[in-house]
C-alpha cells in the first residue's frame, strides 16, 4: 500500500491516549492506510509513516531539513530512501492563515495548501486562551484547507470535523491528479496536520 492507491474520502483521527503526536488514516472502506507518528520532545520534527499501528512496515520518513525566513521545509523519502519531495511552510503568511507549498523531487512547486479563513485562525487563537471557553473552540472553530494546483484549481480539500476530544479530519478529492502527485499531496497534508495540531 502507498499513498498512490487510495479510496477517498480519507479520515485522519488523532489518538489521545499516547505520549506521541500520532494519528491513524483510514479510507472510504474503513481500512487503515497509514499510521503517522511523531515522537514527542524532538528538537526537529521527525515523522514516520507506517502501513498500520503495528509499525511493521515503514512507508515514508519525513524530516525537517531547512529553515529560512521563518519558513521550514520538510523532506520526505520512501522506505527505500528515495527522495519524493518536500512540503514548505510559508512563515509570515502563516501568522494570518496557514500556507504550505508542495514541492517535487526536482525542487519545483506543484501545489499550494492554504487555509480558507483567516478569521477562523484568529478566533481560535484568541478564544482558545480563555479558561473553560477555550475548551469549546475545538468544537466551534473548524479550519478548512484547500490544495490548489498551479492554475488555481482546488484538487483536494481537508476539513476538521467538530470534536471535543481528539482531532478528526476528512480529506476529499475534488479533481484527479497524477499518482505521484497524489502521494506527495497526502504526505504533505499529513505533515501539515501534525504542525497545525494545536489548532482546534
Amino acid at each position: 500500500m502507498s499513498m498512490k492507491d487510495l479510496q477517498f474520502p480519507l479520515d485522519f483521527r488523532f489518538k489521545i491516549s499516547t505520549l506521541s503526536n500520532d494519528f491513524v488514516a483510514t479510507d472510504a472502506t474503513g481500512h487503515t492506510v497509514a499510521y503517522v507518528r511523531q515522537k514527542m520532545f524532538k528538537f526537529k520534527e521527525a515523522v514516520n509513516v507506517y502501513s498500520n499501528e503495528s509499525k511493521s512496515e515503514l512507508l515514508y520518513s519525513i524530516k525537517a531539513n531547512k529553515w529560512l525566513d521563518w519558513s521550514a521545509a520538510y523532506g520526505f523519502t520512501n522506505a527505500s530512501g528515495a527522495q519524493l519531495g518536500k512540503v514548505a511552510r510559508k512563515g509570515w503568511k502563516s501568522l494570518w492563515k496557514a500556507q504550505y507549498l508542495v514541492i517535487d523531487q526536482n525542487n519545483d512547486q506543484q501545489y499550494k495548501i492554504e487555509e480558507e479563513s483567516a478569521f477562523t485562525r484568529f478566533a481560535d487563537g484568541l478564544l482558545g486562551e480563555i479558561p473553560v471557553l477555550g475548551f469549546f473552540t475545538s468544537y466551534v472553530f473548524n479550519p478548512v484547507y484547500n490544495v490548489t494546483d498551479m492554475q488555481g484549481n482546488v484538487v483536494v480539500k481537508l476539513k476538521k470535523n467538530p470534536s471535543f476530544f481528539g482531532r478528526k479530519f476528512v480529506v476529499e478529492k475534488l479533481k484527479d491528479v497524477d499518482q505521484d502527485d497524489k502521494e506527495r499531496i497526502m504526505i504533505s497534508l499529513m505533515m501539515m496536520i501534525l504542525l497545525e495540531r494545536n489548532r482546534g
